[in-house]
């Protein structure tokens, strides 16, 4: 008989539950249900770990999905991770940095080869994190938006778009960001007033 000790210890529980549950394939849609439901997990950037955000939306759809599931439907609930293309580029860019390495001194396929072993670090911290909150994710389903799958998907929408006249070439104030050495949203800019002169000519 196990004594139930006076404090719990996650460090010591956790591991081999989570680990029982990966190995039951508990998660992934039971075929032949009559009724399916299934939620895309809004994919977390590969720009670091996940924050209490994450933990928070995560916890809701999870409690969603489990209730689906008691229901005895066919769920699924997508893994995604998205590449974040510009703050990725970013990260992987102060790291070079800090070595004394500018990407240009690598070329363009070293460069974007770094890029994608970031990608395997940061998304392994971040599929880690979720494993250990116990997240009743499909593991089985991950997918990345620079899959190959993925791309020609929005490769496909955008072409459509585009013939559809919904997206079109247009002369436009853009945010330059000189360093990047391309274009950035309104949300990534912080806009401060400053004295200066306007000049006529």
């Amino acid at each position: 008989m196990s004594i139930l000790e006076k404090t719990y210890n996650p460090q010591e529980m956790e591991p081999a539950v989570t680990q029982q549950w990966l190995d039951s394939d508990a998660f992934k849609p039971r075929k032949g249900a009559k009724e399916h439901y299934s939620i895309t997990l809004p994919p977390p950037n590969v720009t670091g770990s996940l924050h209490m955000g994450h933990a928070f939306s995560g916890t809701i759809q999870d409690m969603l999905v489990r209730w689906q599931r008691m229901q005895g439907k066919e769920v699924l609930w997508q893994l995604g991770l998205d590449h974040a293309g510009i703050a990725t580029q970013m990260v992987v860019e102060r790291q070079l940095d800090a070595q004394g390495i500018h990407r240009r001194d690598l070329g363009r396929d070293a460069f974007i080869e770094k890029v994608w072993q970031w990608k395997a670090e940061s998304g392994g911290i971040i599929l880690d994190q979720m494993k250990h909150l116990g997240f009743s994710i499909d593991w089985s389903r991950e997918r990345f938006t620079m899959d190959e799958g993925a791309s020609a998907a929005v490769q496909d929408v955008f072409v459509r778009l585009f013939e559809e006249g919904l997206i079109y070439r247009g002369k436009r104030l853009v945010n330059w960001d000189p360093i990047l050495e391309t274009a950035v949203s309104d949300l990534e800019v912080v806009h401060e007033e400053e004295e200066g002169h306007f000049w006529h000519i």
